[in-house]
């Protein structure tokens, strides 16, 4: 089902846990892109002819099928993009030219992605507003407590992470939304880790915005999506202009086009998007009780282990039960470099990711240069989990 999953890495057989970066795609997936690629390539809402109404088709079934995935109010309210970076940037620079002025404020939280940083830095610096930081604790989870003293009469949007690529800590979304909008604060959650590991109702959760990527999710790269509720995405001005998001164009005045088209100029990456029917299709039989029971295990072993081995430091350790964590481990060992550890671990056939994870400003909370870091999906075994903590240990034993 997943052919990549089949091969040998220096003659050992491949263990993925970089899943998290990106996750493997099944044959279902390569079929479809391989099916519009070369019957029914043709560009989309455009020409009348079969291949670009074939082309028009399929890119609008995974609009729908996100929809439903999402449990989004209307199929408008679903923009495509070309991955959660996208998006993001899209939503900061679109409300921004909207609602901030000068003086106004936007909060993010101190356990972002760089691609939930930096664009709302980007839109602050060029609106004059000013841009706070919810921290985190020592064991990874957001200080609520702060909340309240941080949101004030000037501020403009929260963004959050549904689930951090770090921590793997799943926060509190609901209850921030609740409290951010008690005070009249639109909230963006970046769900590039939730959507693939919560079950997401964006209209249960009330969220404003709601932005994940096709490529952690089983299809293709350069896909992304973007949820928005009509009331924002409507007032909202465009974020690019060019071909099909316009109404009319003259030299002296141009009009929009009706959502979701608004915010999809240009030639989209069709033949990427359709596949997110068939991506989202795999992940909805992931809902099976047994496979979830099955998962948990994996995760509760790996967790149980990294914990309790006092050469290694975890970061984001559950309070509750381990249900507040997704299959997702981030750790040092002291005296190791990250790095050696991967490369050696890589040499296993064990692909996993060191570094930065993109979240510069949380290194530095922890103090650390980076991170070695495992994550699994429900294609991994709980076979391979026992591999990986054997490689683990004797990767280690080596640098140690």
């Amino acid at each position: 089902m997943f052919p990549t999953l089949s091969r040998k890495v220096y003659g050992k057989n491949l263990v993925y846990f970089d899943n998290a970066a990106t996750s493997q795609r099944p044959q279902t997936v390569i079929d479809e892109w391989n099916r519009i690629t070369a019957e029914s390539n043709a560009n989309i809402h455009r020409a009348v002819h079969r291949l670009a109404d074939e082309a028009t088709q399929a890119y609008e079934h995974a609009r729908d099928a996100v929809k439903d995935f999402l449990n989004a109010d209307a199929r408008e309210e679903i923009v495509f993009t070309s991955g959660t970076t996208a998006a993001i940037n899209l939503v900061a620079f679109c409300f921004g030219e909207a609602f901030v002025s000068a003086g106004d404020e936007v909060i993010v939280t101190e356990a972002e992605h760089h691609s939930n940083i930096v664009p709302w830095q980007m839109m602050c610096r060029r609106k004059g507003a000013v841009l706070k930081v919810l921290p985190v604790d020592d064991d990874g989870h957001l200080v609520l407590e702060k909340l309240d003293e941080l949101l004030t009469e000037r501020t403009k949007i929260l963004a959050v992470t549904h689930i951090s690529n770090v921590l793997g800590i799943v926060n509190p979304v609901e209850e921030i939304i609740r409290t951010c909008h008690a005070k009249g604060v639109p909230v963006l959650v970046d769900g590039a880790q939730g959507a693939v590991h919560c079950k997401v109702d964006v209209q249960k959760l009330d969220c404003d915005f709601y932005v994940f990527s096709g490529h952690k999710l089983y299809a293709a790269t350069g896909t992304g999506v973007l949820y928005g509720k009509r009331k924002w995405l409507d007032a909202m001005p465009p974020y690019m202009g060019g071909g099909e998001m316009v109404g009319n164009v003259s030299f002296r005045e141009t009009t929009y086009a009706p959502l979701p088209m608004k915010f999809e100029a240009g030639t989209q990456n069709f033949a990427s998007t359709a596949t997110l029917k068939q991506a989202l299709n795999f992940t909805n039989l992931l809902s099976d009780n047994e496979l979830i029971k099955y998962n948990d295990e994996i995760r509760d072993y790996l967790l149980d282990y990294l914990r309790n081995d006092s050469r290694i430091r975890l970061f984001g350790v559950p309070r509750g039960t381990s249900d507040e964590k997704i299959p997702l481990f981030s750790f040092v060992v002291d005296g190791v470099h990250h790095e050696d550890l991967a490369l050696i671990m890589d040499k296993m056939g064990v692909a996993v990711r060191s570094g930065q994870m993109c979240a510069e400003p949380l290194m530095d909370r922890f103090g650390v240069t980076g991170m070695l870091r495992a994550s699994l999906a429900p294609y991994n075994t709980m076979e391979e989990a026992e591999y990986f903590v054997k490689c683990l240990n004797r990767a280690i034993d080596m640098l140690l």
